[in-house]
C-alpha cells in the first residue's frame, strides 16, 4: 500500500487493522506497552469508538497535561503519506501538533491518491462552508539546522501513529 509506505519512510508509525475489534486492541496494547496516562480527545465520534478500551484515562480538557492526542483525519494522500486534518473536525489546530505524540485514526474510505483529491474531498464534503483550516501534516515534526542535522519533534509531535482501519 503506497500510502503505508510513503508514510512509515517519513517516520510515522504505521498501524494496520481489519475490522473495528481489531483496532480497539492494538490501541489498548499500545497505550499499556507505552504507559500512557492521560490521552487527549474532543471528537465526540472517536471518543464513542476508543472509550472502553481506554477507560479512565480520556480527558477532553488538559491538552498540556496529556502524554497523546488522538484524532480522526478529513482523508489520507496516498502519495505522499499525508494526514489530512481540518478546523472542524478537531476544533482547531492544536490537538493535532501540541501533545509529544499524536495518533490518527483513518478509515480505508478516507483513502485518496494525490493532494488534489483530497482537497476536492474537503470541498464535496463542506461546499461553500470549508473549514477555517485544512492541514497537510506528513509525519513527526521535523527540521535541519545549519550543519544539515536532522531534529525530530521541534514544532510538534515526536511521534505519529496512524491506525487505518478496514471499513
Amino acid at each position: 500500500m503506497e500510502f503505508a509506505e510513503q508514510f512509515t519512510k517519513l517516520q510515522g508509525k504505521f498501524i494496520y487493522c481489519i475490522n473495528q475489534q481489531e483496532f480497539a486492541f492494538q490501541l489498548t496494547s499500545l497505550v499499556k506497552k507505552q504507559n500512557w496516562e492521560k490521552i487527549f480527545c474532543v471528537e465526540d465520534k472517536l471518543i464513542a469508538t476508543v472509550a472502553s478500551p481506554l477507560a479512565g484515562r480520556l480527558t477532553k480538557t488538559d491538552l498540556a497535561g496529556c502524554d497523546v492526542s488522538i484524532t480522526g483525519c478529513e482523508s489520507l494522500v496516498a502519495r505522499t503519506g499525508s494526514i489530512v486534518l481540518s478546523s472542524a473536525q478537531t476544533k482547531g489546530r492544536t490537538t493535532s501538533v501540541y501533545a509529544p505524540i499524536h495518533i490518527c485514526i483513518a478509515f480505508t474510505n478516507q483513502l485518496v491518491y494525490d493532494l488534489k483529491d483530497a482537497l476536492q474531498a474537503a470541498k464535496d464534503k463542506y461546499g461553500n462552508n470549508l473549514p477555517s483550516l485544512i492541514t497537510f501534516a506528513t509525519g513527526p515534526s521535523r527540521t535541519a539546522d545549519i550543519e544539515k542535522t536532522l531534529v525530530v519533534g521541534v514544532h510538534g509531535p515526536k511521534e505519529v501513529y496512524l491506525f487505518l482501519v478496514e471499513c
